[in-house]
């Protein structure tokens, strides 16, 4: 397989990074969950690059990208605006856009700004909105959170290493295996080099980025969604519950949904095939190839922005 990698120029001059693979359109667009470089799509990329073109990029602060240039530009609408960043330096109109946790507020963020550049859209182990409300089904995150972002900003020095060094540790690998994926269908390696991606995102970016994504919340948008939209759901997922999955398919008109059995937040790593086998019958039944395919990308979509906190 033949990968390329490239840097798109976002509004701000900060570099994003993306890769590219496979030829034809709609080319797909995969977008990660925060605190991710890629991993999740470990198996998806290949998968899809063998029946088409296939793009992946990293947040800004995350992965190859690199920090913002201006700090507080951090925001889920920022991530939006990077995103169409990615699409007009590959050349790609529209496309089927992918995400995986916050992702899925970024792709649909993304329609309801600029709905002529989403073909399909792709909803994995995600919610539209209030990233923090769902954990293990309970607030508790979304109130201690705060606290958390306050250390890290305060004293970022010491918080990066603290949690570069929580998660490189034996009792962190061992808490998620047990209590967060299915440690029967995913490898411990897989779940190693998750923790490892997260341990090196830039932290003080972090906080911020999901202090916005935390805020943010797309569900008016779902009734509005009227394109081919496959959602999938984790049965056991904890940081996104599967209700939070059955309430958007059943809010997007026309919407299917697919649920990984026992699967968890890392669904894609736990169920490759099964995933990979449902994207195909859905892009091939759901979205056409448009004609003459690869022009030059539309005038850029002005994005309604707002600062970080």
């Amino acid at each position: 397989m033949n990968v390329e990698e490239h840097f798109a120029v976002a509004e701000d001059g900060t570099r994003i990074w993306w890769r590219a693979a496979g030829q034809g359109s709609p080319a797909v667009v995969l977008s990660d969950g925060i605190a991710c470089a890629g991993y999740i799509w470990r198996h998806l990329f290949p998968a899809l690059a063998a029946r088409g073109r296939v793009l992946h990029w990293n947040y800004r602060g995350h992965g190859k990208s690199e920090s913002p240039r201006d700090v507080d530009r951090v925001s889920l609408l920022d991530c939006v605006g990077d995103l169409f960043a990615v699409l007009d330096a590959a050349g790609e109109p529209s496309a089927v856009l992918a995400g995986h946790s916050m992702g899925v507020q970024v792709c649909l963020e993304a329609h309801r700004q600029a709905p002529a550049r989403a073909r399909a859209l792709v909803l994995i182990c995600g919610a539209p909105g209030h990233t923090l409300d769902h954990f293990h089904g309970r607030r508790f995150l979304s109130t201690v959170f705060p606290y958390i972002r306050e250390l890290v900003l305060t004293a970022p020095g010491l918080a990066r290493w603290a949690f570069r060094k929580a998660l490189s540790t034996e009792l962190a690998l061992q808490v998620g295996l047990w209590f967060e994926v299915n440690r029967h269908l995913l490898p411990r390696e897989d779940l190693e080099r998750y923790l490892a991606d997260a341990a090196e995102v830039d932290l003080e970016v972090y906080v911020r980025m999901l202090s916005t994504a935390a805020r943010h919340d797309a569900s008016a948008h779902l009734p509005n969604a009227k394109i081919p939209v496959l959602v999938v759901a984790g049965e056991k997922d904890t940081w996104t519950p599967f209700s939070l999955s059955s309430s958007m398919h059943a809010a997007i008109p026309g919407s299917e949904l697919l649920v990984l059995p026992a699967g968890t937040h890392t669904g894609p790593l736990e169920h490759p095939e099964l995933v990979a086998l449902r994207l195909e019958k859905f892009l091939s039944e759901r979205v056409v190839a448009l004609p003459g395919a690869g022009g030059p990308p539309p005038r850029r979509a002005a994005v309604r922005r707002s600062r970080a906190p």
